[in-house]
């Protein structure tokens, strides 16, 4: 697979852009991440059926109270160690519109969050012959639709700072993140998009860089990762994505394996400390949603 390769939603039409319509609906974010537009741009045929198989596991309500409950993990579990910092309009030198830019930028990364945990940790699974729904829910919230007022409305379409154009005053933050997640090259969007506001992202490394590196961080991601796994256990289906059931639906073997190594990298690799700090970011400019059900 060719992850260079991107198909934008401005450049998708047809199916392909229903497609993203879809997506964008379904997690009630206004982007389409890295993964379905790289997986698109390479195998699309797959990617739609992907979609068809994943989908409805974000349109439950069971899910929704995992996503509550996932972001009140990571919070709740640095909170308990350390005062999140809040930064506002005049703590960080910025204007008013360009606070409620950022504000609402970091939002949608809150949203989106428990979205993609769930996706990596599912399509990981099943691709590789894993089980899940071991233990199938059987309240009503199993099967019930998502609530429609939960994360509607929040959040607003991230823009980002190219790998290669990061200032000089953010270059050593910008290194210092990249260090921390341990990727050899570039940057997630989330810290692409901070890079905008030099010194909001200088102060998040500053001030909270020592709490990623210490064992609060890394006990809740570990919380966030077992909310991970007590959600997909209770799955009660899986979606058709084995490689056997890859094979009858005619992908060959180059796919199925690109689509393996593709998902267990982002289920397991640098990407899995980057999701639970997207809240945390998000608290610093009290732009986080629900941590109640």
């Amino acid at each position: 697979m060719d992850t260079s390769k991107q198909l934008y939603e401005s450049e998708a039409t047809g199916w392909k852009r229903g497609v993203y319509d879809d997506i964008r609906t379904t997690f009630r974010v206004p982007l389409v991440n890295w993964i379905w537009r790289t997986t698109m741009a390479n195998y699309p045929t797959f990617s739609r059926y992907l979609w068809s198989q994943v989908k409805p596991i974000f349109q439950t309500r069971a899910f929704g109270q995992f996503s509550v409950r996932y972001r009140d993990a990571v919070l709740s579990t640095i909170e308990s160690d350390v005062d999140i910092p809040i930064y506002r309009q005049s703590n960080l030198g910025v204007t008013p519109a360009e606070y409620t830019e950022l504000r609402e930028q970091l939002a949608t990364y809150d949203v989106v969050a428990p979205r993609l945990a769930v996706l990596f940790r599912v399509t990981n699974r099943v691709l590789h012959d894993e089980s899940i729904g071991a233990e199938p829910g059987v309240d009503r919230s199993t099967a019930a639709p998502f609530p429609e007022w939960l994360d509607a409305g929040r959040g607003r379409e991230p823009s980002m700072v190219p790998f290669d154009e990061f200032d000089d005053e953010v270059t050593e933050t910008a290194t210092a993140f990249q260090e921390f997640h341990g990727f050899d090259e570039g940057l997630p969007s989330i810290y692409r998009s901070l890079a905008q506001w030099p010194s909001l992202f200088n102060a998040l490394w500053t001030d909270l860089g020592p709490v990623l590196e210490s064992e609060t961080f890394e006990r809740a991601c570990d919380r966030a990762d077992e909310r991970i796994d007590d959600f997909v256990d209770s799955i009660p289906y899986s979606p058709r994505l084995e490689p056997e059931a890859l094979e009858l639906e005619g992908f060959d073997d180059e796919l199925i394996s690109d689509v393996q190594d593709l998902f267990r990298e982002f289920d397991e690799g640098a990407v899995d400390d980057v999701l639970p700090g997207l809240h945390l970011w998000a608290a610093t400019v009290d732009s986080v949603g629900e941590r109640d059900w």
